[in-house]
């Protein structure tokens, strides 16, 4: 089977379209098929800016079932052939049952069989707790759906699956500045201490996506997630230079690859993969 296949492993709804949203809709639209696998639902998030708790919010139940219907509308914007949500707590991830998370992303990496994988890097963007969850989670799952002594309880988790190449996003200097510029500072509170986001270096990164065609479609399936429409109200905002600058491509860091490796930076996410040996 030569049939290319790409999966992304996100921590909640948004995640999708705000970090991988270009990429998603650039493969699917030549033909890819493109996969989400989604940590969470988001329920504890707020609601059109209004925090948990606060009158007009309307619980974490509801809200859960906005953003997954949310999530659904954007991944069909984005032309994503499949959505699966794994149910793990928002905002809690970190503290899931490591064996049975990693265990829950392998069957879904040994029945899609992707020879990539898109997810956070280990900072989880700029310190977002389930995005360094998810980060490790899928991590870990490439390895071990290669494992065929990887098995969890009496659940079969499918026939052993090797991952060609796993990707982390890596922001640039130049996209970071776009989003300092629309958020003015890109960062969280976790146990009382202040994590920022930090931009990775131009040499450190190996793949970078021209997602320019795209941009209407990314924009369409941002304007899915009605209920977080708050905090995107700034990217609207961005002048068009700074549009391009943070739309029209898109940049990873290949964590580890069984085709190829060294300096010489990729355009594609499917390079050295033999479309013949697809499986």
């Amino acid at each position: 089977m030569d049939t290319q296949r790409l999966m992304v492993v996100g921590a909640h709804p948004d995640d999708e379209t705000l970090g991988f949203g270009g990429t998603l809709a650039r493969y699917a639209s030549e033909g890819v098929e493109t996969f989400l696998v989604t940590a969470t639902r988001g329920d504890r998030g707020r609601y059109f800016g209004h925090p948990p708790g606060s009158p007009e919010h309307p619980g974490a139940e509801a809200l859960g079932r906005l953003r997954e219907q949310e999530l659904r509308q954007a991944a069909a914007a984005l032309g994503v052939a499949r959505v699966e949500i794994l149910e793990f707590g928002d905002q809690q991830l970190d503290r899931a049952d490591a064996r049975e998370a990693i265990a829950a992303l392998v069957a879904r990496i040994r029945d899609v069989r992707p020879q990539v994988i898109l997810t956070f890097a280990p900072d989880g963007a700029y310190g977002h707790p389930d995005h360094i969850a998810v980060s490790q989670l899928a991590t870990a799952a490439a390895v071990a759906a290669a494992d065929a002594c990887f098995v969890e309880g009496p659940r079969p988790l499918g026939a052993p699956h090797a991952v060609s190449k796993l990707y982390y996003l890596a922001w640039n200097q130049a996209a970071f500045d776009v989003y300092q510029a629309a958020f003015r500072k890109l960062v969280t509170m976790v146990d009382g201490v202040e994590r920022q986001a930090t931009p990775w270096p131009d040499w450190a990164i190996t793949t970078v996506i021209d997602t320019r065609k795209v941009w209407p479609i990314v924009w369409r399936a941002v304007s899915c997630h009605q209920s977080q429409v708050a905090a995107y109200a700034a990217l609207a905002a961005l002048s068009p230079a700074q549009q391009e600058t943070l739309w029209g491509s898109q940049s990873y860091y290949r964590a580890f690859s069984l085709v190829n490796f060294g300096r010489r930076r990729e355009s594609d996410l499917f390079e050295g993969i033999d479309p013949g040996r697809a499986s």
